[in-house]
């Protein structure tokens, strides 16, 4: 995946029904040195077939699409290509709405009234593997935190981790994002990156939100 470092930008597919909106952001996200719009889908089926066909690190996905919701359009994207990192873009603040999207596999969620620099930066984020929450969108992931479990820890789960992988589990709990799980355990960042995806795999996990959820709940930390 790209991360707009050594001249290689961050390829962009943006979806989004209204045209003024998203030819705005396309745009804007454009005219970024290190972001390169690769594609533009008005509905949620096009962004499906576009993101297979084009292959783009990011797709700045809008939630409120006419034909297939956007949170079905990012599983099935990440069914496709695991790899595509979303971000989830809307008008709706409810917790339900932010749920759904992480759950869905969404690694960042911002409102459609956010400063344009916050969504270039989410973009950025994501490339790289982290995660990005609008101030709203991060008090409804710390509500579900202060949430008893429904069921009890996953133990078999978790004796499907290494050691490192549980160190680097118990780091992505505390917010750790991979430059700094690479410094904690004197490892490069590629290494930290594929640990994480092999944490995320093992566990049935579609980011690492809700690695850090599942980790609490499990009291790893």
């Amino acid at each position: 995946m790209s991360d707009g470092v050594g001249g290689t930008a961050i390829t962009v597919l943006v979806v989004e029904d209204h045209d003024l909106f998203r030819t705005g952001l396309a745009h804007y996200l454009g005219e970024q040195p290190d972001l390169d719009v690769i594609g533009q889908a008005s509905s949620g089926r096009t962004g499906v077939r576009l993101a297979q066909e084009l292959r783009p690190d990011v797709v700045l996905m809008d939630l409120r699409l006419p034909d297939i919701d956007g949170t079905d359009a990012t599983r099935e994207i990440l069914r496709v290509r695991p790899e595509t990192r979303v971000v989830a873009l809307t008008v709706a603040t409810g917790d339900s709405d932010i749920a759904a999207a992480l759950n869905a596999g969404a690694c960042a969620f911002l409102v459609k009234d956010s400063p344009i620099e916050d969504v270039a930066a989410a973009v950025r984020a994501a490339a790289t593997g982290s995660a990005w929450l609008s101030p709203r969108a991060a008090e409804a992931v710390l509500g579900r935190l202060r949430q008893p479990s429904p069921t009890q820890p996953d133990r078999e789960a978790l004796e499907q981790l290494t050691s490192r992988e549980l160190e680097v589990l118990r780091l992505i709990a505390r917010g750790c994002e991979n430059a700094e799980i690479a410094a904690a355990l004197a490892i490069s960042p590629s290494t930290a990156k594929n640990h994480v995806s092999s944490i995320l795999g093992k566990l049935g996990l579609p980011n690492r939100i809700q690695a850090a959820i599942y980790a609490i709940r499990n009291e790893l930390v």
